[in-house]
């Protein structure tokens, strides 16, 4: 079950955070590692300070971008250290280990991002998480460690886990109509297409877009779209996009 978390790192900077949070995620069991564009990796730092989880840096996945991290996943949880422009959804690490796990039981694919040392995730990052994660350290002296934050998320899901005995109750995959949810790649194109349609129809001035789409994608982001739900409106952007071009359309009775 704990396979079906990933932990994302963003742009790292430096080798050796990346094998400290490698280490940090096998103390507490967890195996999967995704990272984002790292600046130096493989990287005999990385290896030192893995400190024996090698099999993590053996089977480390790396890519080109956060849509690429989050393909398949139906629950992205990003760290954030401070206020952002548009409020959010914002849990603390033990709401966040405890929803990894009561979703990662019901064999959805769930996705720990973490952003760059120096400046962490940028608000475009953050508007494709379902929550933002802040972990309420000294405001005196509030900046963490990138492997020490992965070591802080990791200990809460372990925690989570145990206090289920290893056997979470299971959360089915599913909306409470029995459908599969739409997964972040899946969301992302229809983000795509919602925002192409709105400049077609007018309503969204991409020279002035202000917040519009991360307002947008706050709001669908915590409805839990199924993909049944997600053909629906596809199909509606679809329609849409034909009227305005005077093509022919289906009426839906």
């Amino acid at each position: 079950m704990l396979q079906n978390i990933r932990v994302v790192l963003v742009n790292t900077s430096h080798p050796g955070n990346i094998g400290g949070a490698a280490r940090a995620m096998k103390n507490m069991g967890l195996s999967r590692l995704v990272l984002v564009q790292p600046k130096a990796f493989p990287a005999a730092e990385a290896t030192a300070r893995a400190s024996g989880a090698d099999d993590i840096l053996d089977n480390v996945q790396v890519v080109d971008s956060l849509e690429q991290a989050l393909v398949g996943c139906s629950l992205v949880m990003g760290t954030s250290a401070r206020e952002r422009s548009i409020p959010w959804p914002l849990i603390d690490p033990r709401e966040c280990g405890a929803k990894a796990v009561a979703h990662a039981g019901g064999g959805e694919h769930i996705a720990l991002v973490f952003g760059r040392e120096h400046a962490g995730l940028t608000n475009e990052e953050l508007q494709r998480c379902h929550f933002h994660v802040h972990i309420p350290s000294n405001p005196d002296f509030s900046s963490l460690n990138l492997a020490a934050a992965v070591q802080v998320l990791s200990y809460e899901v372990r925690m989570a886990w145990l206090a289920a005995d290893g056997a979470p109750a299971k959360v089915e995959k599913s909306d409470a109509n029995g459908d599969e949810l739409a997964t972040m790649d899946e969301m992302e194109l229809f983000y795509d297409h919602l925002e192409k349609t709105l400049v077609d129809i007018g309503f969204l001035d991409p020279e002035k877009p202000k917040h519009l789409m991360a307002r947008l994608r706050r709001l669908y982001g915590r409805s839990a779209v199924n993909r049944p739900e997600m053909s629906i409106l596809r199909g509606i952007l679809t329609e849409t996009q034909k009227v305005v071009r005077g093509e022919p359309h289906k009426r839906k009775d």
